[in-house]
């Protein structure tokens, strides 16, 4: 705003003592003053505000104003409540330097006038941000030339004075101005984000973290949003798949103008996304065409060769071929026969590493979507030229690349909780991974490996489950796929006679058989465990074949016991 404008407002009552061809100077700010020298807490522009307190004499006119002007003040304005009129030798002094001079009446408080001249700055620096944001969107529609979201986002904070961030459905940030949100943050504001958007909240969702208000703004990207009469399946995918705009303010305190411009800044960053997309297709492709090479039984040759043209573009900068580890996700949603399609999009943010902000930190993800499964080939750190080679001496083993790559658990335990929230009580992800290769020969034993993972893994309770190849090693692998019905019927038969005797008698035969079955059938360290003399501990064992008509001294009655043990 203008000084000039001060004057034109009456409720203000102020009038100019001096300083009239002074009146076009910007008004950037206002302080309220009685210090002898401000000059540190000045930053230019500001109208100044004083009681005068701080003039005990004629003589402290001149460096008290000489300090504004040297600070480049927009205007001086002084109260008539302590002195009465406004002294000559300040009205001098503020001659001499050029600096405008305002008296203000003594029913008029400065609250007032701090008030209207604070609404006026900030109204003004809205619009001017409002018409940087609309430049931004227009430059980006064709180009990178506007800057990207960081610039937007940081003219909000100089601007604005609003804190504000763009995070993934994980909650992982992706861009934003000055520090960045505490540890763990990210996570909880999009997961109260997913929560609020699958209840049918209203945007924007106004959330309370560690005592401070944030206000989130969904990201749409253009025509990829779902129309308010779409599909339930559209709506939920939809929301696991946005980014969103966290902005450290109250939402509920603003009026329709900076809701507005919140809007322009979050179709701002959804041309980036839309932009950040379209470079994934060529990694996309390249993944689909290598699947489809392994799922057809390619010779190894043309796989390598599809691999070498992949390397460059997942690695770049780098010469040596990597490993490859291939990780399967899937959700599901209850009550329908056919998977989403959202697990592309999610796959590719869980492997991104969640400390790693950016937009380019997804670079090296190559995630292809068929049958209702996705399906990352993900590049692993070039082979150690020490490693042992094959037995060929090629290097080209089909074995994995030693107990380094991807972690099932690891890499669900950032985003379990906002991606649960967004799963919410109809959806489910389940993710498996495969040990590290390094030849085109593995990848088609290394995708199945991921698939029975990930089955593995949909056999476990939860929303979101995950689970590693490591996993495939034991009888864990068998288990989730033995049908229900031959389940019960196989526990029963084993362990329902030992259940009622113990209901009957409190004889403790489940857990004395899963004591002597830990301690690998040693009587002595199963009678110290349970601190029972030994002949007790035969006589209980005793009691169990009787009951069951089993032997536990043959391997394959104790393998029965074991396996009924872990399916009830």
């Amino acid at each position: 705003m203008r000084l000039r404008a001060l004057l034109e407002t009456d409720a203000l009552g102020l009038r100019l003592l001096g300083g009239q061809d002074e009146l076009d100077r910007t008004v950037r700010g206002v302080m309220t003053t009685d210090l002898r020298d401000p000059s540190r807490y000045l930053s230019g522009g500001e109208l100044v505000l004083t009681g005068l307190a701080w003039r005990r004499t004629p003589e402290d006119s001149e460096p008290f104003v000489r300090l504004l002007a040297g600070a480049g003040v927009a205007g001086l304005a002084a109260g008539e409540a302590e002195l009465g009129a406004i002294p000559d030798d300040l009205v001098g002094a503020c001659a001499r330097h050029r600096l405008p001079l305002f008296a203000v009446h003594e029913t008029v408080a400065f609250a007032s006038i701090t008030e209207y001249v604070v609404r006026q700055v900030s109204g003004e620096r809205a619009g001017d941000l409002a018409a940087v944001v609309d430049r931004h969107r227009r430059l980006m529609t064709s180009g990178p030339a506007g800057g990207g979201p960081e610039v937007v986002l940081d003219l909000l904070g100089t601007d604005l004075d609003m804190r504000a961030w763009v995070l993934s459905p994980t909650g992982r940030r992706i861009a934003g101005a000055g520090e960045p949100l505490s540890t763990g943050a990210g996570a909880a504001l999009a997961a109260e984000h997913l929560a609020a958007t699958r209840g049918g909240r209203r945007a924007p969702h106004r959330v309370a973290l560690g005592g401070t208000t944030y206000s989130l703004f969904p990201v749409r990207v253009p025509g990829h949003a779902a129309s308010p009469g779409g599909q339930a399946g559209e709506l939920r995918e939809r929301a696991l798949s946005d980014w969103l705009l966290a902005v450290e303010a109250d939402a509920g305190e603003w009026g329709a103008p900076r809701l507005d411009l919140l809007q322009g800044v979050t179709q701002l960053i959804a041309v980036e996304r839309d932009r950040r997309d379209a470079a994934r297709t060529v990694r996309r492709r390249l993944a689909q065409e290598i699947l489809e090479l392994v799922q057809s039984g390619a010779p190894p040759a043309e796989i390598a060769a599809r691999l070498r043209v992949a390397a460059p573009v997942l690695l770049p900068g780098r010469g040596a071929a990597p490993h490859w580890q291939i990780v399967v996700a899937r959700v599901d949603w209850d009550g329908e026969g056919e998977p989403g399609s959202v697990a592309q999009s999610l796959l590719e943010e869980i492997l991104v590493d969640p400390v790693a902000a950016g937009l380019e930190s997804g670079d090296r993800i190559a995630v292809a979507h068929t049958g209702g499964e996705a399906i990352a080939l993900v590049p692993m750190p070039a082979p150690d030229p020490t490693e042992d080679e094959d037995e060929d001496g090629d290097g080209e083993g089909t074995e994995a690349a030693g107990p380094g790559g991807l972690q099932a658990d690891v890499l669900l335990a950032a985003v379990r909780d906002p991606l649960t929230a967004g799963l919410a009580d109809d959806g489910r992800l389940t993710l498996g991974v495969s040990a590290p290769v390094r030849s085109a020969e593995g990848l088609r034993g290394a995708l199945e490996e991921a698939r029975h993972a990930r089955r593995v893994a949909a056999a476990r309770p939860g929303r979101v489950c995950a689970a590693g190849h490591h996993e495939l090693a034991s009888h864990v692998l068998l288990l989730p796929f033995v049908p229900d019905d031959v389940r019960r019927a196989f526990t029963a038969r084993l362990l329902d006679p030992l259940r009622d005797y113990d209901r009957r008698h409190r004889a403790e035969l489940v857990p004395t058989l899963e004591a002597f079955l830990d301690c690998d059938g040693s009587w002595t360290r199963c009678a110290a465990r349970l601190h029972l003399h030994v002949n007790t501990l035969r006589y209980r064992v005793g009691r169990i074949e009787q009951l069951t008509g089993r032997d536990l001294s043959r391997l394959e009655d104790k393998l029965d016991f074991f396996l009924a043990l872990r399916m009830s």
